[in-house]
């Protein structure tokens, strides 16, 4: 974490000073917002934190609610969203609370006796090494706290408005502000009352029901299995020895468990097998009392019994796997000739089986994939085309996801003799671990992402993928840490150059190294992509650039590294010393990655995907890259995101108890 560059710092450094539409932020909903986000879901609430990061840009998340969520349904954390909320800077403490599944054990009917069960194995459950963060399960309104405590410390001082639900909205063809969006008050002396917000864009948020979806005609479509569970979270004395382990149970009766630990170490949940739905009366199987999931889950654990002394939740539920037609407003005839105003995330797209614990993950990426467009574009980085590679890279995602679920809800409720081979439940849960774990996501090639045509040089980093984050030690402090954990949601590209064998020194000898030659093009050519950073603005403001050498972290001069890895930021240009790495002297990173050794650039895209892998020497085709993602021209305004912060104690010097009035140069 940095900070102090505005000045001395004396509270929380995750408060970070208000700037743009942060400072003086209204109380009430506005009536013109940039971009309106309708639902507090996991996707809307993870866009809005990412859309905070960006001072210029006025976004409102609105909930029908009248406060925070108490209880989520939701509660499995992939690897992958542990890595997100990295970049979120709350990872460490929501793994200190939340409970971590190492193992999970399978249990069947006893072959000697199948009335009863017993356990036939228990599977790591990360054997490949996926993920340096774990696999978690914490209660979903945690995750929406620590989004809101991001938000409300960011710069724009974002907070939900509550108690507004949606009622419908319209798109006019043209206006700065096009979308006109109806809400109406659900609580408060207003309640009732109808209110109306002009926005630039609107994202739905708002769940499996969605209004949003109906309001820009799209349909999901899939279909039911016909199967239903009923969930509860619970607090109970049993004999069961596995409480404490993810469990995947099938009985000598038919009936099937899942059993997920929670937070807090007494509380689990249990998706309680129902059996097959009457078509003919699904309303009998949605009245199923607790009473009743309770004694099924008895019937199912013998000759384990389970004594429930408290019930947090409950509910009960049929496997249905839906996809909506799109992710926008765009029609099929008009794709690519109009830009989409209004967007729809999370449920609203997608619905499956909870078994996977997916719903929330996935949605989750959605947000991300798509705030940091809007961001771009309101903030004039990018060109508004840009966010139509939302639906496109969105949509295959979640066709991939309710494919995965068929097939693993179908396995779970299968009775133990129907299975083509007994272990069959375990080696598909083994074989399929990256895909739950939230790390088969690959975009394919586009404006956002480069053919693999230099691949080989970093066979670690596949282009499409997750950047997968390895040792390095930071060569100013010579502190070892994760090269990924330093990309924080800040809206920012990142390109890594890895750099040649030739060490920095001073003074400089001989001809230039490949390293320097594309410091020297990246700091002072036209056709960098540096050169769009606006007037004024700090040097890194646009794109954080990094530097990995080849060498431990002793042999490099710092003094020798090219200026451009070491960039002069805030009012008093201080350096920035923390984009200089080298090599992990246990885990090399360019061993680790397959990375070549002749020198790499790897460029990642602000949601922590791989956008292209080129030599050092491709400085052209790095530049052309870009081009299109750029604005047309240099822009002659500085975005209030990089304007030196004045208005906050964070930009003014306290020593001996004094304040003094700084002066600033813009």
């Amino acid at each position: 974490m940095q900070f102090h560059h505005h000045g001395y710092v004396s509270g929380d450094p995750r408060i970070q000073p208000a700037a743009g539409v942060g400072i003086n932020r209204p109380v009430e909903l506005p009536s013109e917002v940039d971009v309106l986000i309708v639902g507090t879901g996991p996707a809307g609430m993870l866009a809005a934190a990412q859309l905070s990061q960006f001072p210029g840009v006025t976004t409102r998340i609105v909930e029908r609610r009248p406060g925070r969520l108490a209880i989520g349904q939701a509660d499995g954390i992939q690897t992958r969203t542990v890595e997100t909320f990295q970049a979120f800077g709350f990872a460490e403490r929501i793994i200190a609370e939340a409970y971590r599944i190492t193992e999970t054990a399978f249990w069947k009917p006893d072959p000697t006796d199948p009335s009863r069960i017993t356990r036939i194995a228990r599977t790591p459950d990360d054997p490949a090494d996926i993920s340096e963060f774990p696999h978690l399960v914490v209660n979903q309104a945690r995750v929406l706290d620590y989004f809101a405590e991001f938000m409300a410390n960011s710069p724009t001082r974002m907070s939900p408005d509550y108690g507004f639900e949606f009622r419908s909205l319209s798109v006019a063809e043209e206006g700065e502000y096009p979308v006109t969006v109806t809400l109406v008050h659900t609580s408060g002396p207003h309640e009732g009352q109808e209110r109306i917000v002009q926005a630039k864009y609107v994202i739905g948020a708002d769940g499996a029901r969605s209004k949003v979806r109906e309001s820009i005609g799209c349909t999901l479509a899939g279909d039911q299995a016909n199967h239903a569970w009923g969930v509860m979270d619970v607090l109970a004395v049993t004999d069961f020895p596995d409480v404490r382990l993810k469990c995947a149970i099938q009985s000598g009766t038919g009936g099937s468990i899942l059993l997920i630990p929670r937070e807090g170490g007494h509380l689990f949940r249990m998706y309680v097998d129902l059996g097959e739905v009457d078509p003919n009366n699904k309303g009998a199987v949605r009245s199923t009392s607790i009473d009743e999931i309770i004694r099924k889950a008895n019937e199912i654990l013998h000759p384990y019994t389970l004594d429930v002394r408290n019930i947090a939740w409950h509910s009960v539920y049929e496997v249905g796997h839906r996809l909506t037609d799109r992710f926008d407003d765009v029609l099929p005839e008009d794709r690519g000739a109009r830009t989409p105003r209004v967007f729809i995330t999370g449920d609203a797209c997608h619905t499956h089986s909870a078994k996977a614990g997916q719903g929330m993950n996935v949605s989750m990426q959605d947000g991300f994939n798509l705030a940091w467009k809007l961001g771009h574009v309101l903030e004039g980085r990018s060109p508004e085309s840009l966010l139509s590679t939302y639906a496109e890279e969105r949509q295959v995602v979640a066709k991939n996801l309710i494919d995965f679920d068929k097939e693993w809800s179908t396995l779970m409720a299968r009775k133990p003799e129907e299975l083509e081979d007994p272990s069959e439940l375990e080696d598909f849960y083994v074989r399929t671990a990256e895909f739950p774990a939230g790390f088969m996501t690959e975009y394919a090639p586009s404006v956002l992402v480069a053919a693999p045509e230099h691949q080989h040089l970093a066979t670690g980093f596949p282009i499409g993928k997750r950047f997968k984050s390895a040792p390095v030690v930071r060569v100013g402090d010579s502190n070892p840490l994760h090269l990924g954990h330093h990309a924080t949601a800040d809206g920012r590209w990142r390109i890594y150059v890895f750099a040649d064998p030739a060490t920095p020194q001073t003074p400089r000898t001989g001809t230039a190294s490949p390293a320097e030659e594309f410091a020297e093009w990246i700091a002072n050519s036209s056709e960098s992509p540096l050169a769009a950073t606006p007037e004024g603005a700090d040097p890194d403001a646009w794109f954080d650039l990094k530097v990995i050498y080849q060498q431990d972290h002793i042999s490099v001069d710092i003094n020798a590294v090219p200026a451009v890895f070491k960039p002069q930021v805030g009012p008093y240009r201080l350096t920035d010393h923390e984009k200089v790495y080298a090599t992990d002297p246990v885990s090399d990173i360019f061993d680790l990655r397959g990375v070549d050794r002749g020198g790499v650039i790897v460029v990642v895209r602000p949601d922590q995907y791989v956008a292209n892998v080129l030599p050092l020497t491709a400085t052209a085709e790095l530049g052309a890259f870009f081009a299109p993602l750029m604005p047309d021209k240099k822009s002659e305004k500085l975005p209030p995101a990089a304007l030196p912060d004045t208005h906050t104690p964070a930009a003014v010097h306290i020593s001996n108890g004094r304040k003094d009035d700084l002066t600033f140069s813009k």
